[in-house]
């Protein structure tokens, strides 16, 4: 038997014991009435009182509602998994361009890119994720974790940067955190694999030269560079940060950020994000709304479910009390409604007779 209380049992105790103790005197308080009425040599009738079987009644659906809030369940019931022994590190570009509008039409690339992520939650279930965005900087915004609906979060409320602080970034920039966060990983857990997912434009905007990922390289086992954008170029929404423009990925208000006199447009350098995709050791693919991505397969063994074994669950056993404390419940509630009956009726005679 196992117990999982909605409430901790002490205080399930406090609740239920003032009642306990209320309807427990009850039952022996009529117990020695009783006996002490039988004694006598005629014992005067009860017609009107309350049935003798109705506190033992109400103590047993006091009980019941006690047993039910500690939720007993008993071992054997069983469910299957599916499991990736895999590191995943992901980095984003959260520069002003990954807000262009050339996705689909002219929707931000920031949209494609959070399909995109939800594709590889999808595709390596149980593995573990880590999220890096870089700018003008590299940030981890998310450590390694299964959690992927804090991962899915945390790209939901990711922000470009403040168009009027932009200085220029490098599409390398994230080069040491990443080989620092694969490091980490290696030595944590060397029996798992890691797999890199890189989402830019290859948009170089700082004088200096990209800056190498291949420091990494010896500790990537699979993954790709996903490339976002046309050779025409989008134009990007001024971002601020305050959630009303383009810092929301949503594409719509706000003004576009000029250039001459023109609206600036991002355009995709592929050959930037090729490189990138040489140095990790890993495929390059062009990203498109109308297709769907190809993602490699993972480089350690995915546990399917026949060799996954059971994780073990309980059967709740909640749901038989419940049941039982409806009838006792329901046997309260047709006795309280047959005596309100007979008190109107009663009400109704007295009344007919004080008329005449």
């Amino acid at each position: 038997m196992i117990l999982q209380p909605v409430l901790h049992p002490l205080l399930l105790v406090l609740l239920c014991a003032p009642v306990v103790f209320v309807v427990v005197r009850e039952i022996v308080s009529r117990s020695l009435s009783e006996r002490s009425e039988t004694k006598r040599p005629d014992p005067p009738t009860r017609s009107g009182s309350t049935p003798r079987w109705l506190w033992p009644l109400r103590l047993l659906i006091v009980l019941l509602a006690f047993v039910m809030l500690l939720r007993p369940g008993i071992p054997g019931g069983t469910s299957q998994t599916l499991a990736t022994d895999t590191d995943i590190v992901l980095v984003v570009d959260s520069t002003a361009s990954i807000v262009a509008e050339d996705w689909n039409g002219d929707e931000p690339r920031l949209t494609g890119v959070r399909a995109d992520v939800q594709a590889i939650v999808d595709e390596y279930p149980g593995a573990r994720f880590a999220l890096i965005t870089f700018d003008a900087s590299a940030q981890l915004r998310l450590p390694l974790t299964t959690d992927a609906t804090a991962l899915m979060s945390s790209l939901e409320v990711m922000r470009p940067e403040v168009t009027d602080q932009s200085r220029g970034s490098s599409i390398g920039i994230a080069n040491r955190m990443l080989a620092d966060t694969l490091s980490a990983a290696a030595k944590s857990s060397p029996d798992r694999s890691r797999m890199v997912f890189y989402f830019g434009d290859g948009e170089q905007t700082a004088s200096s030269e990209p800056e190498s990922f291949g420091s990494s390289a010896k500790y990537v086992d699979g993954g790709a560079v996903f490339g976002y954008g046309t050779a025409e170029g989008g134009p990007m929404m001024k971002t601020t940060g305050r959630g009303d423009d383009a810092s929301t990925g949503s594409g719509s208000g706000g003004e576009y950020i000029e250039y001459q006199g023109a609206p600036a447009r991002s355009v995709i350098d592929e050959d930037a994000l090729r490189t990138i995709a040489q140095e990790l050791g890993v495929e390059y693919q062009h990203r498109t709304a109308d297709t769907a991505p190809q993602l490699p397969e993972a480089p350690t063994s995915t546990t399917d479910y026949s060799s996954s074994g059971e994780v073990g669950n309980v059967i709740e056993l909640y749901w038989i009390l419940a049941l039982a404390l409806v009838a006792l419940l329901a046997v309260e509630l047709a006795r309280a409604t047959m005596l309100v009956t007979r008190m109107r009726g009663l009400a109704a005679s007295a009344t007919e007779g004080g008329d005449r």
